[in-house]
């Protein structure tokens, strides 16, 4: 499972960005990011393990081949992470509101 700041600390970086963008269009081995990328394969590999400790990807065994993928349990505690302050921003509104209505000024 993610760690918010974690995730959001490995999605700082732009190759590791880049890299889980290109994971949202599916399932995908090291070899093919690399190609599509300028940095190295193993540096792609790198990449991916601070993306996987942060719960944001995981991978299957396909025959010989690791296949990485977007994690959607890590992508729902971010999610969460980012809902609470939507939460207290609009529960803020809210409470404006009702003063505003009541004549308060608190």
């Amino acid at each position: 499972m993610a760690n918010a700041p974690a995730a959001l600390s490995a999605l700082g970086d732009p190759t590791r960005r880049a890299i889980f963008e290109a994971l949202a269009g599916g399932r995908r081995a090291v070899g093919e990011l690399a190609a599509e990328l300028p940095v190295s394969r193993p540096a792609v590999s790198q990449h991916l393990r601070v993306l996987k400790d942060a719960g944001l990807v995981r991978d299957d065994a396909v025959g010989t081949r690791r296949l990485y993928a977007i994690d959607p349990a890590g992508i729902r505690e971010v999610r969460a992470y980012f809902d609470q302050f939507w939460d207290r921003a609009l529960a803020a509104f809210a409470d404006a509101v009702e003063r505003d209505r009541d004549g308060t000024d608190a």
